[in-house]
């Protein structure tokens, strides 16, 4: 598997009276991304509210998506969970229903006993009993068990195990998690202020949040990149920076699922106990979205 583009870690749309997740929402998000030129979706990953979903949710979701997401585009889901066991039986069912490839998360529960043994034990062990690959996922501020770039060299290696998600936003640490990784296992940045940075250093795209807002624009600084028409490139990075940073970093799931919604996407509430924005944070969005000419009449995004 060549994991590369920009993928984007999707929002997940609930129904206002029963709180399920919405498929009409859900899958009206997808079709527009899809029209922009991405390169694929994750499912059930942090902006997608994954630690709130139910296992029958995501593979729902999965399912539903495989049905308009062509098969030239990857579709990925997030199956981590506390336990091997349940680990690999999510990721079995994302695969029966037609899901490229996993995104897994280290367990942190008992994280003074995830030490890099335990850890590499776990993620062999679950690329070993599923038919599709696992993408490992380094994700400090939310799972406080890092994937190094010695364990990356490892498990690198494994013959399913198709790359790594680096979500640190550091770069020095993307830049050894790159020289660390074996020749076939890609390396995805996941902060959309350092793509165009990630891309000049090796990496093989991002599956970025702000991709979300401004998918045109995250697909062409990866396009244009690719192009060397780096002008361009850094052109359409230098508009997608600042929100990244101050809505998808700062705000996180309620302020992106706020923007969506002014950007004519489904957004809607987060699931409990994940609260709306206030009205300070909304005018921050609305600032956000409007200094980077994202709003309607106010540029391509």
């Amino acid at each position: 598997m060549r994991l590369e583009g920009v993928i984007l870690p999707v929002t997940t749309p609930f129904d206002e009276t029963t709180g399920a997740v919405a498929p009409v929402s859900f899958r009206d998000n997808l079709r527009a991304w899809l029209r922009a030129g991405v390169h694929g979706f994750v499912i059930a990953g942090s902006m997608g509210e994954a630690p709130l979903l139910d296992e029958s949710e995501v593979i729902q979701m999965v399912e539903w998506a495989r049905d308009i997401v062509p098969p030239e585009k990857i579709l990925i889901a997030g199956t981590g969970a506390e336990s091997t066991r349940a680990t690999g039986r999510a990721a079995r069912a994302v695969a029966e229903v037609g899901g490229d490839a996993v995104l897994v998360r280290a367990p942190s529960y008992y994280r003074g006993r995830m030490d890099p043994e335990t850890v590499r034990r776990h993620y062999e062990t679950v690329a070993e009993s599923i038919p599709i690959p696992v993408i490992l996922y380094n994700v400090p501020q939310f799972v406080p068990v890092d994937i190094t770039p010695g364990l990356l060299a490892e498990l690198g290696a494994h013959p399913n195990i198709a790359g790594i998600k680096d979500s640190t936003g550091d770069l020095k640490i993307l830049g050894a998690h790159l020289e660390a990784a074996p020749e076939d296992c890609q390396v995805l940045v996941g902060a959309g202020s350092k793509l165009y940075a990630a891309l000049e250093m090796g990496a093989a795209g991002g599956i970025v949040t702000v991709g979300c807002l401004a998918p045109q624009l995250a697909v062409e600084v990866y396009e244009k990149f690719r192009a060397d028409e780096a002008g361009q490139a850094g052109a359409a990075q230098d508009r997608i920076s600042s929100p990244d940073t101050k809505i998808v970093r700062d705000l996180g799931v309620a302020g992106v699922k706020y923007a969506l919604d002014l950007l004519g996407y489904v957004g809607g509430a987060p699931r409990a106990p994940l609260r709306p924005l206030d009205e300070k944070c909304r005018a921050q969005v609305r600032s956000e979205l409007s200094r980077a000419r994202l709003l309607q009449g106010e540029g391509d995004g």
